[in-house]
């Protein structure tokens, strides 16, 4: 593994256009806790605490797109109800997300709705129809497809066998993206792989390519017969397959294989993995990585997504944590996760080291950066950076920035002499980053008051310090990225 290599393919993750179309869902998770089993059935009897509503199928590829850094353009079905206004709000809260949307009255919009209680999924309650689209719905999904693929990447086909994407449409879509120079990525469910002729890459699961060739894929020479059939048969040019706990596998022309085996450091729930995989794998392809380091990539996005709860999404900072060599402790290599992040804080405290924190959006580093990050290191011994991901800014700043993708502002940090630790954090504010790494001083502009500084009370409480910077009058990223767009009109 090129650590190098991958991390600038990571970076062309940043403004990366991709295009998905296929079964869009609305997954809800309800939850609570059980005590009693019901007197009417011996079932448990789930005290309902809250819910939760997000995109999902199709919707959570886009998801993941989005977190990765890519703008994506959504194409999928929902019917007239009730389910399809709580996708459209989801959707239209997602940055770079433009969802395209077709309304079928006859069909219900597809949801799935889970019971969790106490951490444990209990049932599992889908409401939706799997009966193929009718001939003018096929007509609008080509229509918008056509129109959307001059501005893309790359096109994905998310297939969950709600009958969206119909042999008509994958046949046509596929033929369309082929002829505009356009790779196609395939997440299949149908039984058989042939509809999908054309294809780039498919990215079945284990159970999935089972049901295609027809017998069990456990081992890695099972896996690769499994695939070779399709493969010989030039339904796709690649095949990567999903092997949950054995990892993934890559089947390409002739007889290649390479196996990767999983990065996951626990399992707590497996919902939406593929849809993370098939996101981080069509943006390495389409950020020009080859198909092995895009797919490494993927392996670790997979690794990251099934350690958490629900229906989530990874970020590019999150997959540097991962590829970090762990042996490595050059200068080069100062981007960590939070876990990471930790254990060095931990380890710099027993050393009786003082620990600075600062954090920011770093979007196109000016002068006043470098003086805040050179005073913030001079009040420790060691400074972590605390750095806003892409989402984050897009959320405080707009849809058009950053100006840069995550990884990039986050190498650009850990290239300074000044700066001993970057971590990148998803929320709104640092303030649960703070809680976890306790510094000794926490380092704002003196823009700022102490009491309007997210996490100055969690230091002062904690015995430390809050310092206010002086500022360097006449630099802003937003002043900048204003000029530059002026100059370009």
């Amino acid at each position: 593994m090129h650590y190098a290599s991958l991390l600038k393919l990571l970076d062309g993750y940043h403004g990366t256009r991709a295009l998905v179309m296929g079964d869009l869902m609305l997954d809800r998770y309800v939850y609570g806790g059980v005590e009693r089993i019901s007197p009417e059935a011996p079932i448990p009897v789930i005290a309902i605490e809250r819910t939760s509503d997000m995109p999902g199928g199709a919707g959570n590829v886009v998801r993941n797109l989005a977190a990765l850094g890519a703008r994506a353009t959504l194409i999928g079905v929902v019917g007239e109800d009730v389910w399809a206004e709580a996708l459209r709000a989801q959707l239209a809260q997602a940055p770079n997300v433009e969802a395209r949307l077709i309304t079928d009255r006859l069909r219900p919009t597809t949801v799935k709705t889970r019971y969790v209680a106490d951490g444990q999924q209990v049932l599992r309650a889908d409401r939706e129809s799997r009966e193929p689209v009718p001939h003018l719905v096929e007509q609008r999904l080509l229509a918008e497809f056509s129109s959307a693929l001059s501005d893309t990447d790359i096109v994905i086909l998310s297939d969950y066998e709600k009958g969206v994407l119909t042999e008509s449409v994958v046949r046509t879509a596929i033929s369309k993206a082929r002829a505009a120079g356009k790779k196609v990525i395939v997440d299949p469910k149908s039984k058989t792989f042939a509809k999908y002729r054309g294809a780039t890459v498919l990215t079945p699961n284990r159970a999935e390519l089972q049901a295609a060739c027809g017998f069990k894929c456990e081992s890695d020479q099972e896996v690769i017969l499994g695939a070779r059939h399709s493969l010989d048969d030039g339904i796709c040019e690649v095949m990567v397959v999903t092997r949950g706990k054995d990892g993934m596998s890559l089947l390409e022309p002739g007889s290649k294989s390479t196996h990767l085996r999983t990065t996951a450091r626990g399992v707590f729930d497996v919902s939406g993995a593929g849809d993370t995989v098939i996101a981080a794998l069509s943006l390495g392809l389409a950020a020009g990585g080859n198909i092995i380091d895009a797919a490494t990539l993927a392996n670790f996005a997979a690794g990251i997504v099934v350690g958490k709860r629900g229906t989530a999404t990874v970020t590019a900072g999150e997959i540097i944590g991962m590829l970090r060599p762990a042996a490595d402790h050059s200068d080069r290599h100062k981007i960590f996760s939070l876990d990471y992040a930790l254990q060095l804080a931990e380890d710099w405290h027993q050393q009786g080291l003082k620990i600075a924190f600062t954090n920011g959006c770093f979007d196109l580093l000016h002068p006043g950066h470098i003086s805040l990050l050179d005073q913030a290191r001079r009040t420790g011994d060691r400074l972590i950076v605390g750095l806003n991901s892409d989402l984050s800014v897009r959320r405080l700043k707009g849809p058009g920035r950053p100006a840069q993708g995550e990884v990039a502002r986050a190498t650009v940090l850990a290239s300074l002499k000044s700066v001993d630790a970057v971590v990148i954090f998803t929320e709104d504010t640092p303030l649960q980053l703070i809680e976890a790494l306790t510094p000794d001083i926490l380092v704002k502009g003196a823009d700022y008051s102490v009491d309007n500084i997210v996490g100055a009370d969690v230091v002062i409480n904690g015995g430390g310090t809050v310092v206010l910077a002086e500022l360097i009058q006449g630099h802003s990223t937003t002043n900048t990225v204003q000029r530059v767009a002026a100059t370009n009109k």
